[in-house]
């Protein structure tokens, strides 16, 4: 990485964004600043709350809090340097910002994909073990877990991002994104790419695929144990705590298929501008949401916080 750096140390990029729509760049700094400030206070509020409500120091909320701190970090990673080109004609990133930026991107995004595997296991044992719940889902094996989950998530992206950093750009500094992408770098080389692309789809199923396959298994295993329940009080509270981290495995995956297990990238690169956008800003805003809204407890936990307050 040291080489690489002092290689590139003088070299900037220019992030084209959406200059090609420049009637909506001040349309989308407007949207965009407020989702972004919405999604800071969401999920600040979710940590704040799984941190402070004793009611809520469970395994589901422990996994739940990291949801909300790799959500916050996943927006900061891109969003900041966003908002500052859409608000001026300033449209350049140094190196070190865009190998930064590559790196955070990718290993953030691996973390999510897996957390929410994580997720997943643990609602399997609530729903399928539930005497047992609290011996299995012991604070050690949620530590180890959330370990794997991020060392696995780092090592993917510390094995492409300085490969992709190295290809040849034939002094091309035009990246056609809002953000130092890695499909968007990879167009930039003036090589064959086809083995790059290969690995990076390899690289995607094991990341991608492998933990939603596991999410499907284990939520096949959910709805048959869910099916046995006599109490229909029962299934319905576990409908509703399943459904909550559904609705957030399918707005984040499906976006991730489209975009990154398609072979070449065939989807147009404004498309994949701003289903990049849908991903990096508007799913993890509408997380908290859709955990608070759901989630008796969660709103429970908010009414008391803010009693609590109001008394003192």
């Amino acid at each position: 990485l040291d080489g690489i750096f002092n290689n590139s140390s003088q070299e900037t990029f220019i992030l084209l964004g959406f200059s090609s729509h420049p009637h909506v760049e001040s349309i989308l700094f407007v949207v965009i600043l407020l989702a972004y400030l919405l999604t800071l206070l969401g999920n600040t509020t979710i940590i704040l709350v799984s941190r402070l409500d004793p009611h809520l120091h469970t395994p589901m909320y422990y996994f739940l809090t990291h949801l909300s701190f790799l959500d916050l970090s996943f927006t900061t990673s891109s969003i900041p340097q966003l908002l500052y080109n859409l608000h001026g004609p300033d449209k350049t990133i140094s190196f070190a910002g865009c190998a930064l930026q590559l790196f955070l991107f990718q290993a953030l995004g691996g973390v999510e994909c897996l957390l929410l595997a994580a997720m997943a296991y643990d609602r399997l044992v609530a729903i399928c073990k539930p005497l047992h719940y609290m011996v299995i889902m012991g604070p050690r094996l949620c530590l180890r877990l959330v370990l794997m989950v991020w060392g696995c998530g780092v090592a993917n992206s510390l094995a492409m991002s300085p490969v992709t950093l190295l290809l040849p750009r034939c002094g091309h500094r035009h990246v056609d994104h809002y953000l130092c992408e890695m499909p968007a770098l990879i167009r930039m080389a003036c090589i064959n790419t086809v083995p790059i692309e290969g690995a990076v789809f390899v690289l995607a199923v094991g990341i991608v695929l492998s933990p939603l396959l596991f999410i499907l298994v284990s939520y096949g295993c959910i709805v048959r144990a869910v099916m046995q329940m006599r109490s229909a009080s029962g299934k319905q509270k576990a409908f509703n705590t399943c459904g909550s981290h559904l609705t957030v495995v399918s707005l984040f995956y499906g976006n991730i298929i489209y975009m990154y297990m398609q072979p070449g990238n065939s989807s147009s690169q404004d498309q994949g501008k701003f289903l990049t956008l849908f991903y990096n800003i508007v799913t993890p805003l509408l997380n908290p949401l859709i955990y608070t809204l759901r989630n008796k407890e969660v709103k429970g936990a908010l009414r008391r916080l803010t009693l609590a307050n109001l008394k003192k």
